[in-house]
């Protein structure tokens, strides 16, 4: 497959920073929040309100600084070989020949998400959206993730191909959870994006998650008020 360096958009959106909620972002006059954030919502959604309501800062943990700079290793090498493409341009190439991206940034104003996809291989019958992750488990929120990556994406594109939504072991090539982007996930992974905005303009609550383990390895739970110490 060809390497596309995504440089830019053909379409600007008018943008400016939520001025209560940190990371959220008014786009088109809507919220817009980045789609990594339903990988903590469905980890536990209290961490989004200790994070990004409160204001709560914590030093990132050694597994969070790992895939940080495993991310930009990738992406530098990967730039050493690709060639330069606006998005437009690399999916409207893409349907005559196949090609990958890596850190493709995608916008929705229309869900409200927006976020950078780790890899994304444009085929000509097909689309395939990869996000890394480390272990090999697929996790009710990491599948959410990426299939909000998909949503993005289609909503950006209107792309008429089959839509794919992948997860892959970090620093490999094991794609070891993999689906198609039907009408059904479609209409599940839109169900629970509009819950996370209900948590962010207030007409729902934050619930916190139930399960202790969860709690014990939780980088806020000395700023928690439901962590309960054994």
């Amino acid at each position: 497959m060809e390497q596309k360096n995504i440089t830019g958009y053909e379409k600007e959106y008018e943008t400016k920073d939520h001025p209560d909620i940190k990371g959220v972002q008014i786009i088109e006059g809507k919220n817009n929040f980045p789609i990594s954030w339903l990988n903590q919502q469905g980890y536990c959604e209290y961490q989004i309100y200790l994070e990004y309501l409160k204001g709560i800062e914590t030093v990132a943990t050694p597994e969070m600084t790992h895939g940080s700079k495993i991310h930009k290793q990738l992406e530098t090498i990967f730039k050493e070989d690709s060639t330069p493409a606006t998005f437009e341009e690399a999916v409207e190439a893409s349907k005559e020949t196949a090609s990958m991206s890596r850190e493709c940034m995608v916008v929705s104003p229309e869900f409200g998400i927006r976020g950078y996809i780790d890899e994304i291989w444009m085929k000509p019958d097909e689309i395939v959206i990869i996000d890394d992750k480390p272990g090999r488990t697929p996790y009710f929120s990491t599948m959410n993730q990426v299939r909000a990556y998909a949503l993005a994406y289609k909503s950006m594109t209107n792309d008429t191909r089959t839509i794919k939504s992948a997860l892959r072991e970090r620093g490999t090539e094991n794609l070891f959870w993999i689906e198609i982007f039907t009408p059904e996930v479609e209409k599940e992974i839109k169900f629970t994006i509009e819950r996370v905005h209900g948590l962010l303009d207030g007409s729902r609550p934050f619930v916190p998650t139930k399960n202790p383990n969860k709690c014990r390895s939780c980088r806020y739970k000395r700023y928690c008020e439901h962590y309960k110490k054994e």
